[in-house]
């Protein structure tokens, strides 16, 4: 949206008819993310909730408040789930606090609480994040099956499996399962060039029985209708997560996520938390030193400076210093490696740092 804006570019008029027109309400829905593509395992804490409201204000500032209210579902950036008790908690509680219904998680990221794979991924489950003091909360969650290939969903790969599927018992009740797939990014021209033939190919076949199109939020208030409430959802946690638990047994106090962690390191050097995303062989954290050292150095002084009473969170001085630390978490500084995107991250968390210590 930022960036469409300051180019001037007529896609944002076309949105907004979409958005607005209530013939397409029931067609089209637009799903909250992080303001700029960050990943949330390695944000910084106080810096989710900042994400989720910065794209929740610029949304509403460039479509309304009445369609930001329709606006029930989360997709995450790159498919990332914080797998840290600690972290995924706030996470959760940040996501209900801004007003969600549910999140897109994918499929090897979590686990049942018995730590076995999922085995029904069509069906609507629950996160439950439980943290270091025995806290919990929870939200709907709806699986995005298969892997990150974009050509899936670009050649309509949902609409066919969701064919070969059959309705299955929930809460004593016969319900159909949702096929939940996303494309992040174009991705080597698949979208522009494969779907919109495929869409139209899959559409023109798609009626009012069997295999149907919904939208995600249609569809758990589809099941609202049916009796399925939330807690009837299967329950699941990140992936190896139970293994946590079991180290932790009940030891419940503020910090026994970490002395878990690092008993687990001691036996297992190559347990690490960071790869709940689209794939399993990309570290978000590993090698990029040189970027997350700064970007944590910028928020410490963003939230030393502004987490006070009576400071001016309208004017220039703040909103720069919050532009640029959100900036600086931007997922791409670390996906192509070394070189000039890490420069650029760098220069950023400068300039940064430069706003936060000349805001008087």
């Amino acid at each position: 949206f930022w960036n469409l804006r300051q180019m001037g570019s007529n896609a944002i008029d076309k949105l907004k008819g979409l958005t607005h027109d209530k013939r397409y309400h029931a067609n089209v829905e637009w799903l909250g993310t992080m303001w700029s593509h960050a990943v949330v395992t390695s944000t910084p804490v106080p810096d989710i909730r900042l994400h989720m409201m910065a794209w929740r204000h610029h949304y509403a500032a460039v479509f309304g408040t009445e369609a930001l209210n329709r606006v029930r579902g989360f997709s995450p950036p790159e498919m990332h789930l914080p797998i840290h008790p600690d972290v995924c908690f706030e996470y959760v509680k940040a996501l209900k606090a801004c007003g969600y219904r549910w999140v897109m998680l994918q499929e090897h990221t979590i686990e049942n609480p018995d730590g076995s794979g999922i085995r029904r991924p069509h069906m609507p489950h629950r996160l439950v994040a439980r943290n270091s003091a025995g806290e919990t909360v929870e939200i709907a969650a709806l699986v995005k099956t298969q892997g990150s290939d974009t050509k899936l969903v670009a050649q309509m790969q949902p609409y066919y499996e969701a064919k070969g599927l059959d309705r299955q018992e929930l809460a004593g009740k016969s319900i159909p399962p949702f096929v939940c797939q996303i494309g992040d990014g174009e991705n080597g021209g698949v979208m522009m060039n494969e779907f919109p033939p495929m869409y139209n190919q899959a559409y023109n076949e798609i009626g009012w029985e069997g295999a149907v199109a919904m939208n995600g939020t249609e569809y758990l208030e589809f099941l609202d209708t049916l009796g399925v409430k939330e807690k009837d959802y299967l329950p699941v946690q990140p992936i190896t997560q139970k293994r946590l638990w079991d180290k932790i047994g009940k030891r419940l106090e503020p910090g026994a996520a970490d002395k878990a962690i690092d008993e687990i390191r001691k036996e297992d050097s190559n347990y690490n938390l960071d790869r709940a995303s689209w794939t399993s062989d990309r570290n978000w954290v590993a090698g990029y030193e040189s970027v997350l050292d700064p970007m944590h150095k910028l928020s410490a002084r963003f939230h030393e400076k502004f987490d006070k009473a009576g400071v001016d969170r309208k004017g220039f001085g703040y909103r720069n210093a919050l532009l640029l630390l959100l900036l600086s978490q931007t997922s791409c500084f670390r996906y192509w490696g070394e070189g000039i995107w890490t420069e650029y991250a760098r220069e950023i968390c400068r300039r940064g740092l430069e706003a936060v210590e000349s805001f008087k």
